[in-house]
């Protein structure tokens, strides 16, 4: 793989947004607009099959598979400017929480939540 990276110098890329997986699109939405503060910037389909929610830098698409199951992988990595605040609304407003807060010898102050599907996001604040 190394020796390729000549034939990308001088694109830049722009953001990378992950893609996650929901089971129930409304419930989904709900869970990251009412905890989060999330905005619904986009959406396409009839019922709704995908959408963009969008928070100052951060942007999630969510992907509809009814049959969808959380696994124990993460699936995004959301670096914000408070963690210790972010996991108290966390705790307030009773989302699962799969790590708890701690402080990594990586420099990250962070935690992993799941939403209702599941689906682990590891937060990290850097200290």
């Amino acid at each position: 793989m190394s020796g390729h990276t000549g034939e990308v110098e001088g694109i830049r890329f722009g953001r990378m947004a992950p893609t996650v997986t929901v089971s129930d699109m409304p419930a989904a939405i709900q869970f990251y607009t009412a905890v989060f503060g999330f905005e619904k910037t986009f959406e396409n389909g009839n019922p709704v099959g995908f959408v963009i929610l969008e928070k100052d830098q951060a942007e999630l698409h969510l992907t509809l598979s009814a049959n969808h199951k959380g696994t124990t992988q993460n699936v995004a990595h959301l670096l914000v400017s408070d963690a210790s605040a972010l996991y108290a609304v966390c705790e307030r407003k009773n989302v699962r929480i799969i790590k708890r807060l701690r402080d990594a010898d990586y420099g990250l102050r962070g935690f992993v939540f799941a939403d209702p599907d599941g689906n682990r996001v590891d937060v990290g604040q850097p200290i």
